[in-house]
C-alpha cells in the first residue's frame, strides 16, 4: 500500500483529551484541557504533559509543583472542550460548567469530582521545550469511581469511556471496542505456519 506524505504535523493517534487541575495564586481551582500528554514511565509511575508557557496552568504548576490529570467520560465532552477554550485567569471554569472541584488529599491541586478517573501528581521533572514546558508528574495516587473498576480492581477503558482527541482533525471521539489481551495475542504468530 502506498502512503501519502502529509508533511510534519502533530498527528499521533489517538491523543488523550485530559483535563489538568491546578490552583491559582488566589487558591481558586482551575482546569485546562490538554492533548499533548501521556503515560511517561512505570517506576515511579509518571505522566508527561506539554504545556505552553503562556498558559495560566503553566504558571500554576510552576508555583504549586503539583497538578491532577482528570480523565472525563464521553458524556462530558462539552465541559472538556470548554476547559480548553478560555483562560482561568479570566473565567471561573468550574462555575460555568457546574462541575465540582475537590481538593486532592495527596497533592496541592484540585480534581473534578464528576470525572471517573483522576491521577494526583507532583512535579518530578520539567524540561524546557521552547514555547512549552514538558512536565513530568509522579503519580502519587489514582482515584477511580467504583463503577469503572473491573474484575482486577483497575479502571476498564470501556467503563471509563474516555475521550480521544483527533489531532489535526480537531475532533473528539469515543474509545472503540476491546480487541484482544495484551502481552499474549502476539504469541499466536510464533505458532502459525509462515
Amino acid at each position: 500500500m502506498v502512503k501519502q506524505s502529509l508533511g510534519p504535523k502533530p498527528i499521533g493517534l489517538p491523543a488523550p483529551a485530559w483535563v489538568v487541575g491546578t490552583y491559582g495564586p488566589d487558591g481558586k481551582a482551575n482546569a485546562m484541557t490538554v492533548a499533548w500528554a501521556g503515560i511517561h514511565r512505570s517506576s515511579p509511575p509518571c505522566v508527561g504533559l506539554s504545556i505552553g508557557r503562556s498558559h495560566y496552568t503553566h504558571e500554576n504548576i510552576l508555583a504549586r509543583r503539583a497538578f491532577t490529570v482528570n480523565v472525563a467520560s464521553d458524556r462530558h465532552v462539552r465541559e472538556v472542550d470548554y476547559f480548553g477554550l478560555v483562560s482561568g485567569r479570566d473565567v471561573d471554569k468550574f462555575a460555568v460548567t457546574d462541575l465540582t472541584p475537590v481538593r486532592s488529599d495527596k497533592v496541592d491541586a484540585p480534581y473534578v469530582a464528576e470525572f471517573p478517573l483522576v491521577l494526583e501528581c507532583e512535579v518530578y521533572a520539567e524540561h524546557d521545550a521552547g514555547r512549552t514546558t514538558f512536565f513530568i508528574g509522579e503519580i502519587k495516587d489514582v482515584k477511580a469511581d467504583e463503577d469503572v473498576l473491573g474484575e482486577k480492581g483497575l479502571p476498564e477503558p470501556g467503563k471509563v469511556r474516555p475521550l480521544i482527541y483527533g489531532s489535526g482533525l480537531r475532533q473528539y471521539y469515543r474509545l472503540g471496542d476491546h480487541l484482544a489481551p495484551a502481552y499474549s495475542i502476539g504469541r499466536v504468530l510464533e505458532t502459525e505456519d509462515n
